[in-house]
């Protein structure tokens, strides 16, 4: 794997100035009010009022290590402005500089007029796996760290928070060297546990999140495979110290889009009758670099699934979602040149896609409709190796922007990426994949362009 120059965007955008956006796009480089890339992940996620928090992990210096726990605002989970450093290191603790400090959850204690962070504390080799406690008198506070440790005695890695309709609140978390999966109840601080309510054994789960819907629970978690995805799970119970249903996957299951959309489940946030599915598309060796992943997560079939979204919105008043719509426009129908060739399989739409772009091979999309204006534009590609590709895209004979290609499972697996670009009025534009790079790219299925930019 290696870094590209740092004028060229992981995920990019042909456009150099900061503009407030209207819609959600997964896997692009999500950057807040001040346009900087937004450093958050892990997320955790508070409703104060009318305002959102987004909690997470500053991954800026690409390291494991602990650099601050950011903290974001915004009244439409779209355009983020980022606030102090919610907690920043204490030399000689468990948040020092030398430890890590993962998937910062804020819950507001009633009882004490009071902000609550849990954290997963843990050293630099990942050996002490505990539990992390800060408190606050504001969202975003400063935080003053409070202490770690094992709850109830017991390892602690990825953890959540659940807090119920009546308070009650919950600790989330992979026990046991991630072979357990633990449910406890934490004390009306919120600054320690009590009970430990329900073990999973054997689940090897982490990332957790839960969402209560019609009284039942619904945990959504991943399995442990390191920083690579796997495909998440959900879990079901109507009672959090019941029986827990057989785990199924999040995704449909035919969708095996590299591991149900590349994605780690970070936070799971209610969104009218259904939520969000917030997620982490991890990349280790960049991990400042590693894209937020947003999807729908609909009950219409009486069980929570990701909804696929290029593209979309959320009316936070009314709780509902709109997935936009796109024209698409097939590789294969472009114009090849160099080394480019037509590859088949039924995994492909229309059963064809355009192989050997770059080092030589391009594909030019000739009569794509345009609005004048920034546009999003969703590559529908696959990439069978184990790390990340990447291509070039121009618009009309323009400069070249670089985007990243994550590997998708299988050279028949599909993923799709962004791109925003700036189309002409009308159906004359074009769009030129792959030309002018040594690399190869991944094959490209075909592109989306939506109205919206």
């Amino acid at each position: 794997m290696f870094h590209l120059p740092a004028l060229i965007c992981l995920f990019s955008c042909a456009c150099a100035a900061f503009a407030a956006e209207s819609v959600i796009v997964p896997g692009y480089l999500w950057k807040d009010t001040s346009g900087n890339v937004i450093q958050a992940h892990g997320a955790g996620m508070l409703k104060v009022g009318s305002t959102y928090y987004w909690y997470g992990e500053d991954k800026s210096l690409d390291s494991t290590l602990f650099k601050a726990v950011s903290c974001y605002e915004s009244t439409d989970l779209v355009n983020w402005a980022r606030q102090n450093d919610a907690l920043s290191p204490v030399a000689n603790t468990m948040i020092s500089t030398s430890n890590v400090v993962e998937r910062p959850k804020v819950l507001y204690n009633k009882l004490n007029s009071e902000y609550v962070m849990w954290f997963h504390s843990d050293t630099g080799n990942y050996g002490a796996a505990m539990v992390g406690v800060a408190t606050a008198k504001t969202p975003c506070g400063p935080y003053t760290y409070k202490t770690s440790w094992q709850p109830l005695g017991a390892e602690s890695r990825d953890e959540g928070i659940f807090q119920d309709a009546n308070q009650t609140s919950y600790l989330l978390y992979a026990s046991d060297n991630n072979q357990n999966f633990k449910i406890t109840r934490l004390d009306a601080n919120y600054y320690n546990v009590t009970t430990n309510v329900q073990t999973l054994d054997g689940v090897t789960l982490e990332a957790p999140g839960i969402v209560k819907r019609n009284s039942v629970y619904w945990l959504i978690a991943s399995h442990t495979s390191g920083w690579a995805a796997n495909p998440n799970k959900y879990f079901s119970s109507t009672y959090l110290s019941g029986t827990w249903s057989a785990q199924n996957d999040l995704a449909p299951e035919n969708t095996n889009t590299a591991c149900r959309y590349f994605s780690q489940n970070a936070y799971d946030l209610p969104l009218g009758t259904n939520a969000i599915y917030m997620g982490d598309r991890w990349r280790v060796d960049v991990l400042g670099s590693s894209q937020y992943i947003w999807y729908p997560l609909s009950w219409a079939s009486g069980v929570p699934q990701i909804v696929h979204a290029d593209v979309w919105s959320v009316d936070l008043a009314a709780g509902t979602y709109t997935v936009a719509t796109g024209t698409s426009y097939e590789a294969e129908s472009g114009t090849r040149s160099g080394s480019a060739t037509i590859a088949s399989s039924s995994a492909f739409s229309g059963g064809e896609a355009v192989g050997y772009l770059g080092n030589g091979g391009s594909v030019t999309i000739k009569n794509v409709a345009g609005n004048g204006a920034g546009q999003w534009v969703s590559l529908y590609y696959a990439n069978g190796d184990s790390t990340f590709r990447n291509t070039t895209v121009s618009v009309n004979g323009g400069a070249a922007v670089v985007v990243q290609q994550p590997n998708t499972g299988g050279g028949n697996v599909l993923l799709s990426v962004p791109v925003k670009l700036t189309l002409v009025n009308g159906a004359t534009n074009s769009i030129t994949v792959g030309a002018g790079q040594t690399n190869y790219a991944g094959d490209l299925d075909r592109i989306i362009v939506y109205t919206q930019g």
